[in-house]
């Protein structure tokens, strides 16, 4: 029985955070139960904000070892580098001449910096290059190419990948056929906000994130910086509104997370201790990902490996697509 497809795209931005961990990688290697899954490092995407080559190709590393040692299994599931599939851009091409220019003018991403320049009293494109404004287009391809039916996303996402379908539809619609198969978006109803260290959600433009892969003695120093208030040792506390708590019930058992509320709600518990009780649970839940990331990044010849393996899967199921549209379009086709 052949399961439907689900595409997952992947920006280096760095070492995730745990906010990252329990928001993307976590439902998105879940989605292994029910779909055939596909995963991609976009590289060419982060080229519109990374400029250092040696920073781009460390995050690379990074963000490949990260989802390696939560659980992607690179026998199992499709998972590659996206510039080391040049059909991709073959596609690109192929999409601009589908794409309306005023499609590309209501992406959230140009009509954002476009407000902030003129907010600022700047030229309304100032700063903004082509490989912002055609971002859609890239990341359409990235999905058609590979016959995708389902694209997990945030809502802040959730608009590319209609922008995609709006394409595909268009493509389809000129030829007359189902050359392109048309996605949708999977927003998961039940992702929580993973609170920072400040109580605001977990984010790296707030400094208030807990890295994934903290040694342990680092990881105890970040969570004694957790934000709590004055209430004392003897006081009553609500786990309820705790940022301490909401971290805890992410990382432990139901019947752990019962026993340390019945603490706060009696009494003669510190902040302190609520901390250490939460480094206790996150540690034993990190440590075995730790240790498989520390060895997964030593060992870089052994990530590009596994990237090159999967891109070359992934060029055969690319190169189909696109031999598939160029003979529709009337495009010499030179892929088998």
């Amino acid at each position: 029985m052949n399961r439907k497809i689900s595409l997952t795209g992947i920006k280096p931005t760095g070492i995730p955070h745990i906010g990252n961990y329990f928001g993307a990688i976590r439902p998105a290697l879940e989605l292994a139960k029910d779909y055939e899954v596909r995963y991609f490092i976009a590289d060419y995407h982060a080229v519109n904000s990374i400029k250092d080559p040696v920073l781009l190709k460390e995050m690379v590393y990074e963000v490949a070892a990260a989802w390696l040692s939560a659980g992607l299994d690179p026998d199992k599931m499709l998972f590659y580098r996206q510039s080391d599939v040049p059909e991709t851009f073959d596609l690109t091409t192929i999409l601009m001449a589908f794409t309306p220019k005023g499609l590309m003018n209501r992406a959230h991403a140009y009509k954002a910096q476009v407000q902030e320049n003129e907010e600022g009293g700047k030229d309304p494109d100032d700063g903004i290059n082509m490989g912002l404004y055609t971002y859609p287009v890239l990341m359409a391809a990235d999905i058609l190419l590979f016959d995708t039916n389902v694209v997990p996303v945030g809502k802040d996402q959730k608009q590319h990948v209609e922008m995609t379908a709006d394409i595909a539809q268009s493509l389809n619609h000129v030829y007359g056929k189902e050359l392109l198969v048309v996605p949708q978006p999977i927003i998961g109803e039940s992702t929580q906000t993973v609170t920072g260290l400040d109580g605001r959600k977990m984010s790296k433009s707030y400094n208030n994130t807990i890295s994934m892969f903290l040694p342990r003695k680092q990881l105890r120093k970040t969570i004694m910086k957790i934000v709590t208030n004055s209430q004392g040792v003897d006081e009553p506390k609500d786990p309820d509104t705790c940022n301490i708590f909401s971290l805890y019930k992410l990382f432990a058992a139901p019947e752990q997370q019962q026993a340390l509320a019945e603490r706060y709600r009696a009494g003669g518990m510190g902040w302190g201790d609520a901390k250490q009780e939460l480094f206790e649970v996150m540690d034993n839940y990190l440590s075995p990902m730790r240790e498989k990331y520390f060895e997964i990044i030593a060992n870089k010849p052994g990530i590009d490996k596994i990237l090159k393996e999967g891109s070359e899967k992934a060029r055969v199921i690319a190169g189909r697509t696109v031999a598939r549209v160029r003979k529709a379009i009337g495009v010499n086709t030179f892929y088998v």
